[in-house]
């Protein structure tokens, strides 16, 4: 009877704690998610009240959608992209705010500045720089890569989202690889510098393999964030011109909401979802293999 009651007492405690969390986890995430892929098989405009079940002829039109999956491909480039130029810079980021240099806490907090500003912010901040502040430096000093503005032009466009992606980011992921960094023994890296290995040599063979656990979180958070890319997309090109910079999300969310094509919209969010998360386990997967241990 005693054991019971303490049994009670400590499942009537962990509801208690956890229950409001697992509650609003079930109302805000896993029910709209399931409901979402009941309504893949229903054709609606997302206004009128009937919803004629159709089965899975959303996800053969999605299959047969051109457009989809050339915004796919393009959500593609952008990720490898951003990930790689994200992780780049934020890890020399790192690793100079942590190599002792003078004022090196004044530079984390500058760095991770840019991602305390909201997306639609930082879109119109740097509408504003390619639209403006570049295009005058660029005709004033004759520099033609500046000369007119990015975001009019079908491939700068891309490239000027991927720049204001890692301005974004960047700061956020040093943070992580700064703790990477830092929890790298100093005696396994002293023992190296005494046996003759130099800086590059115990950053490459040392350093850097002892990170792979930290480099895990940065690279799956540059994916998440790459693949739902919206809102700087929606600030900064509006899908332009022409619709070459329009992302998975954005091509999703015009299908649902904008050309009121409800069902295929939430099909193609399901198969994005899908990519995404295959993708996903596939990378944390293959990190895993590389972790070693000091």
């Amino acid at each position: 009877m005693i054991h019971t009651n303490r049994r009670l007492k400590r499942m009537g405690n962990k509801l208690l704690f956890t229950g409001p969390a697992i509650f609003s986890f079930l109302a805000v995430v896993i029910l709209p998610f399931l409901y979402g892929i009941y309504m893949t098989f229903f054709k609606w405009d997302g206004i009128s009240s009937v919803k004629p079940f159709v089965g899975i002829k959303n996800y053969l039109e999605v299959f047969r959608d051109y457009d989809f999956w050339t915004s796919i491909a393009l959500t593609f480039k952008y990720v490898i992209a951003t990930v790689i130029l994200i992780n780049i810079i934020a890890f020399i980021l790192a690793y100079l705010v942590t190599s002792g240099i003078k004022g090196q806490n004044f530079f984390r907090t500058i760095f991770f500045t840019p991602n305390l500003i909201g997306g639609l912010v930082l879109g119109f901040i740097w509408q504003f720089i390619f639209n403006n502040l570049l295009v005058t430096i660029g005709q004033k000093y004759g520099i033609l890569l500046f000369s007119k503005t990015w975001l009019g032009d079908e491939n700068k466009a891309f490239w000027a989202l991927v720049i204001a992606a890692v301005w974004q980011y960047a700061g956020y992921m040093m943070v992580i690889l700064i703790a990477g960094i830092m929890n790298v023994p100093k005696d396994i890296l002293e023992a190296a510098k005494i046996d003759g290995a130099g800086g590059l040599s115990r950053l490459r063979y040392i350093t850097l393999p002892l990170m792979v656990p930290s480099f895990i979180i940065t690279i799956f958070l540059s994916l998440q964030r790459g693949f739902m890319a919206y809102d700087v997309n929606l600030a900064l090109t509006k899908g332009g011109p022409f619709g070459s910079t329009v992302f998975a999300s954005m091509f999703v969310y015009n299908k649902a909401f904008v050309r009121f094509n409800y069902g295929v919209g939430q099909a193609e969010a399901f198969v994005l979802f899908f990519l995404v998360a295959a993708v996903t386990l596939l990378q944390v997967s293959i990190s895993k293999k590389m972790e070693v241990e000091a």
